[in-house]
């Protein structure tokens, strides 16, 4: 296994149609769209997996749906309830909690199926070589994953969640914390209708 002080963690929500996917219901109906977050769940976990650090899956509504005790014997991971609020509380909660057991943290969601595990690697590198923070940049404004060293609630108080403007924000933060942070790649985020055509091949339904 790769650097034992360092951890990812995964958020998911369970694949519940009408619950998973909302935006995406318009395009392809509930019952679609919670099989997609599916799809992106395994494919999220299993580039994680590769990545050969410690994994943790953070899961909404609580660990007890069966499709997260089936990534439990699938997968070298830990269950783990998401607790607080909003999805900021949520995030800044977990990384309080993991940074108990690992000196580098990093959070990433499900939306986005092009990171890769070199992503990952790079992101924990930088946190090693000192970095106070390190950031996926999504092409909607937001990002895809976020790493840190240190707990920063600052990061995730009051925040526009799914608005353009959250990577700005999170950023402009950093900048008035005078902390130092690395951008990794910039990618795309599967939410919304618009983004399905940038689906992989291997993530697309088969009637």
């Amino acid at each position: 296994m790769n650097d034992p002080s360092a951890r990812i963690l995964v958020f998911a929500k369970a694949p519940i149609a009408g619950q998973a996917k909302t935006r995406l219901i318009p395009a392809l109906g509930a019952a679609r769209a919670a099989a997609l977050h599916e799809r992106l769940v395994r494919h999220t976990l299993a580039t994680v997996c590769a990545a050969d650090y410690p994994m943790e899956l953070w899961c909404s509504p609580d660990t007890r749906h069966s499709f997260f005790s089936a990534a439990r014997v699938s997968w070298p991971l830990s269950l783990h309830n998401q607790s607080g609020g909003d999805l900021g509380a949520r995030m800044a909660q977990a990384f309080d909690d993991a940074l108990t057991r690992a000196q580098y943290v990093i959070l990433t969601g499900t939306d986005c199926p092009s990171m890769t595990t070199r992503d990952l690697q790079q992101a924990i590198t930088a946190l090693a070589d000192g970095a106070d923070a390190v950031v996926g940049p999504a092409r909607d404004g937001g990002y895809w994953l976020i790493g840190l060293r240190r707990a920063q609630p600052r990061l995730f108080e009051g925040m526009a969640w799914g608005r353009a403007t959250v990577l700005a924000d999170t950023l402009a933060r950093l900048r008035e914390m005078n902390q130092h942070w690395c951008l990794l790649p910039e990618r795309t985020d599967i939410d919304r209708p618009e983004d399905l055509a940038a689906l992989p091949p291997q993530l697309i339904a088969t009637p």
